[in-house]
């Protein structure tokens, strides 16, 4: 299974403007805190893959999540992009009971921890758009962005990039201005 997302810049708030007027449904916010790892046997950068511990607080209705609402943490890890169109990539996910443990699993096999991106998430969905999750996002120390993303087989990538285009092109916004930069790579080349 491969994730297909498609992630461009944006003013949150004439976003959400826009998923009022389509009646968007709200899925939700959370905040998450990814810690990401470099393998000792290879750097991901240069393959571009990534290798994740995300922790995920869900905010209660009329509340902003908070980091000590922990209720989640799982591991991820990125397969290299296979297309040029989008952020397309194999992903592996599961959770984990303990963060703490885990990080400590990671580092005493090798693998050493970068910096962490901090990031407070809403989640959407368009009643024609069932299979694609809008995310509004607001990273700290990154700036705001949309993503559009589904999950498909192989045979599927082309129609499910062409959908995310669309569903952007709903909201307002240009599948152009796409950014296929991780918001960890962002998120470094701002502290250079």
């Amino acid at each position: 299974m491969y994730e297909v997302e498609v992630k461009v810049p944006a003013d949150l708030e004439a976003v959400r403007r826009r998923l009022r007027d389509l009646e968007a449904e709200s899925l939700g916010a959370v905040v998450q805190e990814d810690t990401y790892y470099d393998a000792p046997h290879r750097s991901f950068p240069e393959t571009d893959e990534a290798l994740r511990i995300r922790s995920e607080s869900v905010a209660e209705e009329g509340d902003e999540a908070e980091e000590d609402d922990h209720t989640e943490t799982r591991v991820t890890y990125k397969g290299p992009l296979v297309d040029e169109g989008s952020k397309t990539r194999a992903e592996l996910e599961t959770g984990v009971a303990d963060d703490e443990t885990f990080d400590g699993i990671l580092t005493n096999l090798g693998f050493e921890p970068v910096p962490t991106v901090r990031k407070e998430r809403e989640h959407f969905v368009l009643e024609a758009f069932e299979e694609y999750t809008i995310t509004l996002d607001d990273v700290d120390g990154v700036g705001e962005f949309v993503e559009v993303e589904t999950d498909a087989t192989e045979s599927e990538l082309e129609a499910a990039r062409d959908g995310a285009y669309e569903v952007l092109e709903r909201l307002g916004l240009d599948p152009d201005n796409q950014i296929r930069t991780s918001y960890l790579e962002l998120l470094l080349e701002g502290k250079e």
